[in-house]
């Protein structure tokens, strides 16, 4: 059962009115924060006036005004701009705030050395299904952050799907597996429906029939608790249609390909730390 947030919640401040913010933003939003509460900031006056009608929230430009009293300010931007802008609100945290990060690569390590002394900093990985509540979302805690502060982070997200924690060592692994993990099944997907067309089926058909199918096998497998080579072997009969197709996508490297995209996707995510420190001027 998801928390539902209390009376005292506290002023909430969401830095980026892009995808991930947007989707904290309805999630907190559902789960009782007051939209009073609530303030974006967000550079494109277009989407922030957008985002203001939609939800009733205040969504304003500059950063360093909107932190000033919060208590828990959420980084939902880019990783290279992040520097930035810790740049600028540094200096208009309140003591006791906290910073909760959903920028790809960046450790808490990171915020605490740009910030002032003892800010509390939770590391959140989100993926992109948190805008329809089915996210998968690994949360670690910075030096300062306290079991409430992580319990504060929960309840942020509740709304958006699953939330485990995780120790912050493996967030890398966690950014590879679910945080980059939609993209790879939409590249499957688009593959399953690209070889209907090759086989004769309309595009709409083909593309109806592959969504339907990794929808319905991702439920099979949340529902039923079995282990997805026990699902594949009961749809596996000896000599049959999906014995063939499995033995070609053995053959082509299918599951070493997965293995070596989740290896890049960890690199990437430890090179963007790097490059965010190395940025000049943050």
């Amino acid at each position: 059962m998801s928390p539902e947030v209390t009376g005292d919640a506290g002023r909430l401040v969401i830095l980026g009115g892009g995808v991930m913010g947007e989707a904290i933003l309805a999630g907190v939003l559902a789960s009782g924060w007051g939209a009073d509460d609530v303030v974006v900031t967000e550079p494109s006056t277009a989407r922030g006036a957008d985002l203001a009608a939609r939800y009733g929230i205040r969504c304003v430009v500059g950063n360093a005004a909107a932190v000033r009293d919060a208590d828990t300010v959420v980084v939902a931007l880019k990783p290279k701009d992040v520097g930035p802008v810790l740049a600028e609100i540094a200096g208009s945290l309140a003591p006791a705030a906290l910073l909760v990060s959903v920028a790809a690569g960046l450790p808490c390590s990171f915020y605490e050395r740009r910030v002032p002394a003892g800010t509390a900093v939770v590391r959140v990985m989100p993926n992109t299904p948190a805008v329809i509540g089915r996210g998968a979302s690994a949360i670690s805690a910075g030096a300062h952050a306290t079991e409430q502060h992580l319990a504060r982070t929960e309840r942020i997200l509740a709304r958006t799907g699953l939330v485990v924690r995780a120790a912050e060592k493996d967030l890398d692994a966690v950014t590879a597996i679910s945080g980059s993990g939609p993209a790879y099944v939409f590249y499957v997907v688009d593959a399953l429906a690209e070889a209907g067309v090759l086989l004769g089926l309309t595009r709409d058909r083909a593309r109806q029939l592959a969504v339907a199918t990794v929808a319905g096998a991702a439920a099979l497998l949340e529902e039923s608790g079995e282990h997805p080579v026990i699902l594949r072997e009961r749809v596996s009969s000896p000599g049959g249609t999906t014995v063939a197709a499995l033995r070609e996508l053995d053959a082509h490297g299918v599951r070493a390909g997965f293995l070596a995209a989740a290896e890049a996707a960890r690199d990437r995510s430890r090179e963007l730390a790097a490059e965010a420190d190395a940025a000049p001027g943050v």
